[in-house]
């Protein structure tokens, strides 16, 4: 009796998380962009918006959300006049397009390299060192923003 409980108990719990899981029609588009390359800046907001669906579920990245001091990032798409933000840290990641108030870090790049950089094409450090992406602010909170991405984007593949 006690194995059958154990057994149902489990395929409950199977059962619930799948409720819960991120949007498999999202992850179908994010990886058909990834093989076409962006189209337009606001494709970035569908990348945040798996992020936000995996930091809702995925313990390890809830652990390393909840860890950081609350992190305003804004990105700049510079030949787009297009700009959105990212903020994470005390257990949360959201995200909206416009400007956010006071953030800690700024970065700056052309549409190309923010799609190099979401395609995998091209690294962060690679861009960072040819001037490709400008950095402004706080360095360390950049590399934070960096590996939350990198952690969320594990649930991809």
């Amino acid at each position: 009796m006690e194995v059958y409980y154990n057994i149902q108990h489990i395929l409950k719990k199977n059962i619930e998380m799948n409720l819960h899981m991120v949007d498999e029609n999202l992850i179908k588009e994010l990886k058909e962009m990834r093989e076409k390359g962006a189209g337009q800046p606001s494709d970035a907001l569908k990348m945040y918006e798996f992020v936000k669906q995996v930091a809702a579920e995925d313990e390890d990245l809830k652990e390393e959300l909840g860890d950081m001091d609350e992190t305003k990032v804004q990105m700049i798409v510079t030949d787009a006049d297009y700009k959105y933000y990212v903020i994470l840290g005390e257990g949360k990641f959201d995200y909206a397009e416009g400007e956010v108030e006071d953030p800690g870090v700024t970065m700056s790049a052309n549409g190309a390299t923010w799609a190099g950089l979401g395609s995998g094409e091209l690294d962060s450090t690679s861009a960072y060192m040819s001037g490709d992406l400008v950095i402004e602010g706080n360095l360390q909170d950049a590399i934070a923003y960096g590996e939350i991405l990198a952690m969320a984007m594990e649930n991809m593949e």
